[in-house]
């Protein structure tokens, strides 16, 4: 019986391997060279920033002898990656390169991943599912320093044929297989795309990492899974170092890049993005943020990154009136909305301590720290989120179910008896949204990451999380507090 999975298709992908000619380069004039230089900056920086809604682009020096330069288009259409292809090889860099090698695939997710998407069924994908799926379908490209890519197809031979198995097993397996990968969550991004009738393999799987090593741990350790270890074959593997269109002189003269002390690539005349963030991504800002998602991942505590919702919270307290925080508050939040990164802002009150918070939610770092400029501002301020001694605070945001939502507080205040008695807690309090009863938060600040997760480690707490499930009204967030 045929059981293909249905698909959805995002933003088409090139990845554009060139050879650099250095016999004829080292043969040039000077003026040709700085000529080609020039040019060869302005377009790495033009296509880089894009603006987010027309795709993205990086370039990247790669090691040994398939490639020397690696430059990766993601578009909206197939015309935009031809046009971006053939703009280079318009450019008096082009003309000292060659194309060793292209692939041309399309973001994809497929039924493996949920059924309710696919049926259109609203009420069973949650948010986290649609901003996973998006983030799926139309990707940044990390930040991350190095890069791994490969092509790969599924087996079809007479004795392990993929495309012969039922769709539950196949299921089943990429289930197992997705699992595993998500042991990496924090330490490996990847973007997969589809080729199946673009490019010689069925799939190009493009990985990125701060480590180059935990490149080649994910591969080796997924590979023992039986997806992959039985029905999967690959093709060859290109690796190289992202760096700014501004160190090409630098690569071009034989110099290190990225060329930054820290080893950074700076991204000198990069990815646009509205008000000029520094393109921060949770997964990027440290251990504190990026180490703690992926071990909140393996709790089954759903964390934010890799599911799709990278979101930064910046959150102020303030001792002035409610009401008089609010209207203040009101008149800010207009101004914000006018920018696509802001999602939300609001005024909270304590549950138990005479104190308001305002929280501020956006996609970026950068535009959190931001808006805590203009939100400093307000009356009655005394501290911010992420100020107090120690480890840092945990944002644990949460939409009730109007009929439990006195249960939430009872059950919030039995938490927070077990959270006073534990090692490296500091203070812990529930803010109710002055707009909304049934939204709240837990702030809750901790003196160590370890102290930390012994907390989500705890029975007590996976006993909250699966009482939550009948009273929450979506899916929670736990950020931490920028």
């Amino acid at each position: 019986m045929r059981e293909p999975p249905q698909t959805d298709e995002g933003w088409y992908a090139l990845h554009d391997f060139r050879r650099v000619d250095w016999s004829a380069w080292r043969d040039a004039p000077e003026r040709e060279r700085d000529r080609a230089v020039e040019e060869g900056v302005e377009y790495l920086q033009r296509h880089e920033a894009v603006d987010d809604e027309d795709g993205a682009s990086a370039v990247f020096a790669m090691v040994g002898h398939k490639a020397d330069l690696l430059i990766v288009h993601l578009r909206p259409t197939l015309d935009a990656l031809s046009t971006a292809e053939r703009q280079f090889d318009r450019t008096a860099l082009g003309a000292f390169t060659e194309q060793s090698t292209s692939y041309v695939s399309v973001t994809e997710v497929s039924g493996y991943v949920s059924d309710a998407y696919f049926a259109d069924d609203e009420e069973e994908v949650d948010t986290g599912l649609k901003r996973y799926i998006e983030g799926k379908l139309e990707p940044e490209i990390p930040d991350d320093q190095y890069v791994s890519f490969y092509p790969m197809s599924r087996k079809r031979g007479e004795q392990d044929n993929w495309y012969d198995l039922p769709f539950e097993r196949r299921r089943e397996m990429m289930e197992e297989h997705g699992e595993h990968g998500r042991e990496f969550a924090g330490q490996v991004k990847q973007i997969v795309a589809s080729s199946v009738g673009l490019d010689d393999w069925e799939w190009g799987v493009t990985l990125f990492s701060e480590d180059p090593t935990d490149l080649k741990d994910i591969v080796y350790e997924m590979r023992y899974d039986e997806a992959s270890a039985r029905y999967s074959e690959f093709g060859p593997f290109y690796v190289g170092r992202r760096f700014p269109p501004s160190d090409l002189p630098a690569f071009l003269a034989g110099e290190d890049v990225p060329t930054g002390e820290d080893g950074g690539h700076g991204h000198g005349g990069g990815h646009a993005h509205g008000e000029g963030d520094d393109h921060a991504h949770g997964d990027d800002e440290g251990d504190a943020d990026g180490g703690i998602r992926g071990e909140l991942e393996d709790l089954n505590i759903y964390a934010g990154q890799p599911h799709g919702e990278d979101v930064y919270a910046t959150v102020l307290y303030s001792e002035a009136d409610a009401d008089e925080l609010f209207e203040e508050v009101d008149g800010l939040r207009s101004n914000f909305d006018h920018y696509d990164t802001h999602e939300m802002t609001a005024v909270y009150d304590a549950l138990e301590r005479d104190r308001r918070a305002v929280v501020s939610i956006w996609e970026t770092a950068s535009a959190a720290d931001t808006a805590a400029g203009f939100l400093s501002e307000l009356p009655g301020i005394v501290s911010r989120a992420g100020e107090e001694s120690g480890f840092g605070t945990m944002g644990m945001f949460y939409t009730v179910k109007p009929d439990h939502r006195e249960d939430f507080v009872d059950k919030f205040e039995t938490v927070g008896d077990l959270l006073a008695e534990m090692e490296g807690h500091g203070e812990t309090d529930l803010m109710i949204n002055v707009e909304d009863e049934n939204d709240m938060f837990i702030a809750s600040q901790w003196r160590s990451k370890d102290d930390a997760m012994g907390f989500f480690r705890s029975d007590e707490f996976a006993d909250t999380v699966s009482w939550g499930r009948d009273v929450l009204a979506d899916r929670p967030r736990h950020v931490f507090l920028a």
